[in-house]
């Protein structure tokens, strides 16, 4: 077994301490990984808090994980020692049903296997995540970070970066096309991104003016403040495809109605039920919407290397991890711009007490 040292909560609502684990030793088709970042996706907090259900403790979270090959079993020829990879919410899936063969192994009717907290498909327990300063992974589920971008704005990319690639990629978003992302946090600054760099119009669409700014910073071509009722009205029937991004109930008639005949809108952050649809406003353009969860470990390999080619990161706050409380308590308030990224040397350099 290959000692690792990591942190995990070990019952609801408790604070992230230092934990000793153990990795399982490399099988043939394994890569061992030494982390030097991992992201803090807000997912990771719903789950040490048990928001959605009662999770397995204890807990290491860490789905957004970049890090250097230390090792690889005899079978493996995708990488080598020294190559720089990512790992995201997926360890494992059964390879077989029909969204596995289609590269949708988050759609695995046989049930993935994610990151942290999540049952292990081979050796039984629960998977442990990325606040830890090592990992072995099937090398199925790894894919190559490109050398030229930021290390630390690199690791969001796993998570908030796939996770708003892959459906403007799934509805062919394209140059010309008006797009409009709505709101603006960790997800929506990716799809601005994105979407930017593939040639559509973008347009930020949000409920604070103050944001305004920053959108455009980040590629936006305008800003559509959702509560002035009058620009609402004017931007009825323009948009081709809205990405919405709202991790909350809220009311999306008023975003349906944005939308030109045959568009859609696809939700990628609420997953809760909303303020009910007015069928009209669909049924009568023939509108559409739908959802989107993160992406296969393909289109993330795709999307790794459109990152490369356009120099696209996420906006990062680098923290150590001896703070990583104190950034759970800021990502509940919305105190970040866009992501926290901890900083692993932070955790090897520690020296646990036994």
């Amino acid at each position: 077994m290959i000692a690792t040292k990591a942190y995990a909560a070990h019952h609801s609502k408790d604070d992230l301490k230092p934990f000793k684990l153990e990795r399982r030793q490399l099988r043939d088709q394994d890569v061992l990984i030494d982390i030097e970042f991992c992201g803090i996706c807000h997912s990771d907090i719903h789950t040490v808090n048990s928001d959605w259900g009662p999770s397995n403790y204890p807990v290491v979270p860490g789905h957004e994980i970049v890090g250097k090959v230390l090792e690889v079993g005899a079978q493996v020829t995708k990488f080598k020692i020294g190559d720089f990879v990512g790992v995201g919410c997926l360890v494992d899936s059964c390879q077989k049903c029909e969204s596995c063969d289609d590269g949708l192994e988050q759609y695995c009717t046989g049930g993935s296997t994610g990151t942290y907290n999540s049952k292990d498909l081979v050796s039984g327990g629960f998977t442990y995540g990325g606040y830890s300063d090592k990992i072995v992974v099937a090398d199925n589920f790894v894919v190559k970070v490109p050398e030229n971008i930021d290390p630390a704005g690199a690791a969001p990319l796993l998570c908030a970066g796939i996770t708003t690639w892959s459906p403007l990629k799934n509805w062919d978003v394209k140059a010309g096309d008006k797009v409009g992302v709505i709101g603006l946090g960790g997800l929506g600054h990716m799809g601005v991104k994105f979407a930017h760099a593939m040639g559509a119009h973008v347009v930020m669409i949000t409920t604070s003016p103050e944001k305004g700014e920053d959108a455009k910073r980040l590629g936006a071509d305008e800003v559509l403040i959702s509560k002035d009722k009058a620009a609402m009205y004017k931007s009825a029937s323009t948009f081709d495809f809205l990405l919405n991004t709202v991790p909350v109930k809220h009311d999306a008639n008023p975003y349906i109605n944005l939308l030109k005949r045959d568009g859609t809108m696809v939700f990628v952050g609420a997953i809760e039920p909303i303020e009910p649809i007015h069928m009209g406003l669909l049924v009568l353009k023939r509108k559409t919407i739908a959802g989107s969860l993160i992406g296969g470990i393909q289109e993330t390999q795709e999307m790794m290397d459109f990152c490369g080619e356009h120099n696209i990161t996420s906006d990062v706050e680098v923290i150590p991890i001896q703070e990583v409380n104190e950034a759970y308590t800021r990502v509940i308030k919305n105190d970040i711009k866009y992501r926290f990224v901890i900083d692993m040397k932070s955790l090897k350099e520690e020296k646990f007490v036994d």
